[in-house]
C-alpha cells in the first residue's frame, strides 16, 4: 500500500490532503511550523523541519515512505532542493505541486527583482506608504529602507513585533478579496506593493487590487523549481500516483 508525504503549508497541500483523504489513501501532511494556528486536515500532520537533506533521507526510510509530494510555497527553495536530493538518495518517487506564477496582465505595472535585496533596492528613495505581502521571515530586513512607513499583514500576531522603525500591522488570514484590499490600500494610502510571485488564485487579490488602484509593484520572482517532475493540479498528482503504482514502485 502507498505511504505518501506530504510536503505541505501552501493550499494546494490542503486540498491534495482532502483529495487522498476521500480515496482512503494513507498519507502524513507536514508542516514547517512557521503558522502556529494550522488549519485542521482530514490526515495525520507533523509538525517540524527534518534536520536537512539526512535527516529527511532517514524520515522517508524509517516511515516506509512510498512516494514524496513537495507541495510547499514556491518560495521554499531549500525545502524543495532536500526533497530532491533526498528523493534521489532513497529512490522515493517523487513530484512538485506548485501553482502557476503570475503573468503581468494590461494595466500592471511591476518591477521585476530577483530576491529581497532586489526589493530593498527597489525602494531607494523618498518616504511611501509601502505595503509588505511577503508573509513575516523577511519583514526585518526591510529596516535597511527605514524612511518607509510599512503595512504588514500577518497569519498570526508575531511573539516580537517587527523590526520596522514605522509601521502598520494587520493580523487576518485569507482568502482575501479585491475589494477588502482596495479599501485596505486606500485606508493605508498605499503607494506601492511589495510582493513575492506566489503565484495562484488565492494570494492573486492584492496584485488586482493594485492593478485596478493603478499601484506600481516591486515583483520577486520565484527561483525555479528543482524537481524534474511538476504539476500544478491536484489532478496531476493523483493521475502521477496512479502510474506510480501501477509501475510498482
Amino acid at each position: 500500500m502507498s505511504n505518501i508525504l506530504i510536503l505541505g503549508g501552501t493550499t494546494e497541500a490542503s486540498a491534495l490532503a482532502s483529495a487522498l483523504a476521500e480515496r482512503g489513501a494513507r498519507a502524513v501532511l507536514s508542516y514547517a511550523g512557521r503558522t502556529d494556528r494550522p488549519r485542521a486536515q482530514p490526515v495525520p500532520v507533523r509538525v517540524g523541519g527534518f534536520g536537512g537533506v539526512s535527516g529527511l533521507v532517514r524520515h522517508l526510510r524509517d516511515e516506509g515512505v512510498t512516494h514524496l509530494v513537495d507541495a510547499t510555497h514556491p518560495f521554499a527553495a531549500t525545502m524543495s532542493e532536500h526533497a530532491v536530493a533526498a528523493a534521489r538518495e532513497t529512490g522515493v518517487p517523487h513530484i512538485m505541486l506548485t501553482r502557476p506564477p503570475w503573468i503581468a496582465a494590461e494595466g500592471d505595472r511591476w518591477t521585476h527583482v530577483p530576491d529581497i535585496a532586489g526589493a530593498l533596492a527597489a525602494l531607494k528613495g523618498p518616504a511611501r506608504n509601502v505595503m509588505l505581502a511577503l508573509g513575516r521571515m523577511h519583514v526585518d530586513a526591510f529596516a535597511a529602507q527605514p524612511q518607509h512607513h510599512y503595512l504588514l499583514r500577518f497569519v498570526d500576531a508575531p511573539v516580537v513585533a517587527p523590526g520596522l522603525p514605522r509601521h502598520a500591522l494587520v493580523i487576518d488570514r485569507g482568502p482575501f478579496t479585491v475589494e477588502r484590499d482596495m479599501g485596505l490600500m486606500r485606508d493605508h494610502g498605499i503607494d506601492c506593493v511589495v510582493s513575492k510571485n506566489a503565484g495562484g488564485g488565492g494570494a492573486q487579490a492584492k496584485i488586482i487590487a493594485a492593478r485596478t488602484l493603478g499601484l506600481p509593484v516591486v515583483m520577486i520572482d520565484r527561483p525555479p523549481a528543482p524537481a524534474a517532475q511538476v504539476t500544478h493540479e491536484v489532478a496531476g498528482v493523483l493521475e502521477w500516483l496512479g502510474h506510480a503504482a501501477e509501475r510498482g514502485v
